[in-house]
Protein backbone atom coordinates (compact mmCIF):
# COMPACT_ATOMS: atom_id res chain seq x y z
CA UNK A 1 0.00 0.00 0.00
CA UNK A 2 1.30 3.08 -1.07
CA UNK A 3 1.21 6.81 0.81
CA UNK A 4 -0.22 7.93 -1.94
CA UNK A 5 -3.70 6.09 -1.71
CA UNK A 6 -4.20 6.95 1.56
CA UNK A 7 -3.20 10.99 2.28
CA UNK A 8 -4.46 13.86 0.57
CA UNK A 9 -3.64 17.86 0.75
CA UNK A 10 -6.13 18.15 3.14
CA UNK A 11 -5.01 15.39 5.44
CA UNK A 12 -2.24 17.68 6.48
CA UNK A 13 -1.09 20.25 9.02
CA UNK A 14 1.19 22.11 8.07
CA UNK A 15 2.00 23.82 11.46
CA UNK A 16 1.17 22.08 14.30
CA UNK A 17 0.94 24.50 18.14
CA UNK A 18 1.31 21.67 20.29
CA UNK A 19 4.68 21.55 22.84
CA UNK A 20 4.20 18.11 24.10
CA UNK A 21 2.99 14.68 22.97
CA UNK A 22 -0.82 14.81 24.19
CA UNK A 23 -1.47 18.18 22.35
CA UNK A 24 0.12 16.60 19.15
CA UNK A 25 -2.22 13.52 19.35
CA UNK A 26 -4.94 16.19 20.18
CA UNK A 27 -4.50 17.76 16.74
CA UNK A 28 -3.62 14.96 14.61
CA UNK A 29 -6.25 13.15 16.23
CA UNK A 30 -8.69 16.40 15.73
CA UNK A 31 -7.59 16.26 11.66
CA UNK A 32 -8.71 12.60 11.47
CA UNK A 33 -12.14 13.38 12.96
CA UNK A 34 -12.66 16.43 10.38
CA UNK A 35 -11.30 14.39 7.28
CA UNK A 36 -13.96 11.60 8.48
CA UNK A 37 -17.34 11.99 9.76
CA UNK A 38 -18.29 9.47 12.39
CA UNK A 39 -14.93 8.87 14.38
CA UNK A 40 -15.22 9.85 17.87
CA UNK A 41 -11.69 11.81 18.88
CA UNK A 42 -11.94 10.43 22.16
CA UNK A 43 -11.79 7.14 21.35
CA UNK A 44 -9.07 8.12 18.78
CA UNK A 45 -6.99 9.44 21.83
CA UNK A 46 -7.63 6.66 24.19
CA UNK A 47 -6.11 4.21 21.86
CA UNK A 48 -3.16 6.50 20.45
CA UNK A 49 -1.77 7.19 24.01
CA UNK A 50 -2.75 3.33 24.90
CA UNK A 51 -0.36 2.66 21.98
CA UNK A 52 2.06 5.05 23.24
CA UNK A 53 2.35 3.82 27.07
CA UNK A 54 4.01 0.54 24.99
CA UNK A 55 6.33 2.84 23.88
CA UNK A 56 7.15 5.99 22.14
CA UNK A 57 6.33 6.33 18.46
CA UNK A 58 8.90 8.89 18.07
CA UNK A 59 11.27 6.52 16.29
CA UNK A 60 14.02 9.51 16.12
CA UNK A 61 15.54 11.69 13.75
CA UNK A 62 12.50 14.07 14.35
CA UNK A 63 10.07 11.29 13.08
CA UNK A 64 7.17 10.06 14.79
CA UNK A 65 4.53 7.71 13.65
CA UNK A 66 1.56 7.26 15.91
CA UNK A 67 -0.69 4.17 15.12
CA UNK A 68 -3.34 2.35 16.17
CA UNK A 69 -6.43 0.27 14.97
CA UNK A 70 -10.34 1.25 15.51
CA UNK A 71 -13.24 -0.99 14.86
CA UNK A 72 -15.62 1.94 13.10
CA UNK A 73 -12.83 1.92 10.14
CA UNK A 74 -13.45 0.30 7.10
CA UNK A 75 -10.38 1.74 5.26
CA UNK A 76 -6.60 2.67 7.08
CA UNK A 77 -6.68 6.51 7.77
CA UNK A 78 -3.13 8.79 7.06
CA UNK A 79 -2.66 12.09 8.71
CA UNK A 80 0.66 14.35 8.69
CA UNK A 81 1.56 17.17 11.11
CA UNK A 82 5.08 19.44 10.43
CA UNK A 83 6.18 21.39 14.07
CA UNK A 84 8.55 23.84 13.04
CA UNK A 85 9.34 24.02 16.50
CA UNK A 86 9.40 20.67 17.21
CA UNK A 87 7.80 19.03 20.51
CA UNK A 88 8.54 16.87 23.29
CA UNK A 89 6.98 13.11 22.54
CA UNK A 90 9.42 10.67 24.09
CA UNK A 91 11.47 9.82 20.99
CA UNK A 92 13.89 7.16 21.08
CA UNK A 93 16.75 9.52 20.60
CA UNK A 94 15.59 12.05 23.42
CA UNK A 95 15.57 14.47 20.25
CA UNK A 96 12.07 17.15 19.77
CA UNK A 97 10.19 15.58 16.75
CA UNK A 98 8.67 17.75 13.91
CA UNK A 99 7.37 15.46 11.35
CA UNK A 100 4.70 13.09 12.37
CA UNK A 101 2.60 10.78 10.83
CA UNK A 102 -0.85 9.36 12.05
CA UNK A 103 -1.81 5.87 10.78
CA UNK A 104 -5.08 4.44 12.10
CA UNK A 105 -6.05 1.40 10.61
CA UNK A 106 -9.20 -0.79 10.80
CA UNK A 107 -9.30 -3.20 13.69
CA UNK A 108 -9.02 -6.60 11.82
CA UNK A 109 -6.45 -5.28 9.21
CA UNK A 110 -3.76 -7.74 9.67
CA UNK A 111 -0.20 -6.30 9.20
CA UNK A 112 -1.46 -3.05 6.91
CA UNK A 113 -0.40 -0.89 9.13
CA UNK A 114 2.73 -2.54 9.80
CA UNK A 115 3.73 -2.40 5.62
CA UNK A 116 2.45 1.74 5.81
CA UNK A 117 4.83 2.42 8.68
CA UNK A 118 7.82 0.80 6.83
CA UNK A 119 7.07 2.52 3.83
CA UNK A 120 6.70 5.58 5.47
CA UNK A 121 10.03 4.68 7.40
CA UNK A 122 11.61 4.21 4.12
CA UNK A 123 10.54 7.34 2.86
CA UNK A 124 11.93 9.44 6.08
CA UNK A 125 14.86 7.63 5.90
CA UNK A 126 16.78 10.39 3.67
CA UNK A 127 17.80 12.89 5.25
CA UNK A 128 17.47 15.39 2.60
CA UNK A 129 13.57 14.43 2.59
CA UNK A 130 13.58 15.31 6.30
CA UNK A 131 14.92 18.93 5.19
CA UNK A 132 12.75 19.25 2.50
CA UNK A 133 9.47 18.63 4.40
CA UNK A 134 10.66 20.36 7.20
CA UNK A 135 11.36 23.79 4.81
CA UNK A 136 8.09 22.84 2.82
CA UNK A 137 6.16 26.32 2.48
CA UNK A 138 2.43 24.70 2.95
CA UNK A 139 0.53 21.83 2.84
CA UNK A 140 0.46 21.48 -0.95
CA UNK A 141 4.33 21.35 -1.14
CA UNK A 142 4.66 19.06 1.59
CA UNK A 143 2.25 16.88 -0.09
CA UNK A 144 4.22 17.40 -3.39
CA UNK A 145 6.73 16.11 -1.60
CA UNK A 146 5.62 13.28 0.20
CA UNK A 147 4.06 11.86 -2.99
CA UNK A 148 7.14 12.23 -5.21
CA UNK A 149 9.74 10.53 -2.88
CA UNK A 150 6.59 7.53 -2.46
CA UNK A 151 6.51 7.00 -5.58
CA UNK A 152 10.28 6.25 -5.81
CA UNK A 153 9.32 2.91 -4.25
Amino acid sequence: MKINGLLQPEDIIPELLAANKEEVLGELAAKVVERHAGLDREELLRVLLERERLGSTGIGDGIAIPHGKLKMLDKPVLVFGRSRQGADFNALDGRKVNLFFLIMAPEDAVGLHLKMLARISRVLKDPAVRKWLSEAPDAAAIFDIIREQDSRY
